[in-house]
């Protein structure tokens, strides 16, 4: 029997003061945490919720709490925190609708998709103008380096089956270094950490923000790069370029801390976009073997395509290029 599931129905038909509602699986998560969403009887498109479950044993409410505020004081449809248990680790939440921007870019050939992508730079402009010290932990080296210590652990060795030899780690080694250099080079801003077309709702207005309790302050480029070499969908260059100027020339104008010369500007979000690449392709390693979540595997291939490409591309990198080649051969 869920335990857990029985006292989150329980909490919930408090907060709706006995009105009648049925729970049903909103969405998967990579973490602990479970979504529901409440639906109020009778009427099928009625009001609904979303009920977050995160267990306090592993996962810890107060962070989403703090940066949905955040979110909310900076104009941006973040879920509302209707209710709250913190030490159950229940939230009830606005419910920001069904539909999100991954579903509607996969559909019609991805005719939405330039519309989508304006509104979601609009927003990450809004989020990144926000931006006050002291509100959210720092991106630092040390947290930089845990996530692209990630790959060779459970990317390379895990996965693959192929543990680093010493040359490897030393190559490896010395393009972390360069990427971690970068990345602390940029300018600091608030950052969602995975600001992609997964966790945003095709809503009014667009989009609405979810799965922003990891946010930091960081490189300037990270959510950026997030959104457009995406874990679940894949642009032509040729459109990442574009997009990533338009939200170039928006963030100079507003002043945030994008570099004056748009060529350093790109650098910096590729290789930002590679620590990203590295860090994911450890964590749905470890998600499958840690986690018993096998699924995530299925897109380690676009990963690595997005880590070789921009591996090729600068001569600083191409020590990593030919790791990933020796590690896929």
């Amino acid at each position: 029997m869920d335990s857990r599931l029985a006292a989150l129905e329980r909490w919930v038909a408090a907060q709706l003061r006995g009105a009648p509602f049925a729970l049903a699986p909103a969405s998967t998560d990579a973490s602990f945490r479970r979504y529901f969403r409440a639906s109020l009887h009778p009427a099928p498109d009625g009001p609904s919720y979303i009920v977050m479950d995160a267990p306090p044993a592993t996962e810890d409410c107060v962070p989403f709490v703090h940066v949905a505020g955040l979110l909310r004081a900076a104009g941006i449809n973040a879920p509302e925190i209707v209710a709250q248990d913190l030490a159950q680790g229940f939230l009830l939440l606005t419910d920001l609708g069904r539909e999100t921007y991954l579903d509607a870019m996969r559909r019609d050939a991805g005719a939405r998709a330039p519309a989508l992508m304006a509104e979601a730079i609009d927003t990450l402009l809004r989020w990144q103008l926000a931006t006050r010290p002291g509100e959210l932990p720092p991106y630092d080296e040390a947290l930089l380096r845990r996530e692209t210590g990630l790959f060779p652990e459970w990317y390379a060795a895990r996965h693959l089956g192929k543990p680093l030899a010493p040359a490897q780690e030393q190559a490896f080694a010395q393009v972390e270094a360069e990427l971690l250099r970068s990345a602390l080079a940029q300018g600091r801003v608030y950052v969602h950490r995975d600001y992609m077309p997964r966790n945003l709702m095709v809503s009014t207005p667009n989009p609405g923000v979810l799965d922003f309790q990891d946010a930091v302050e960081g490189p300037v480029s990270y959510d950026l790069v997030s959104l457009m070499r995406d874990a679940f969908i894949s642009w032509e260059e040729e459109r990442i370029l574009d997009w990533t100027v338009r939200y170039w020339e928006k963030a100079r104008k507003a002043g945030l801390p994008v570099e004056a010369d748009f060529a350093e500007f790109w650098r910096g979000f590729e290789w930002m976009g590679l620590q990203r690449h590295l860090k994911v392709l450890g964590i749905f390693a470890r998600l499958a073997y840690r986690d018993a979540k096998p699924a995530y595997l299925e897109d380690t291939p676009r990963f690595v395509g997005y880590a070789r490409a921009v591996a090729r591309r600068y001569r600083a990198l191409s020590p990593l290029a030919k790791l990933l080649d020796e590690l896929h051969a």
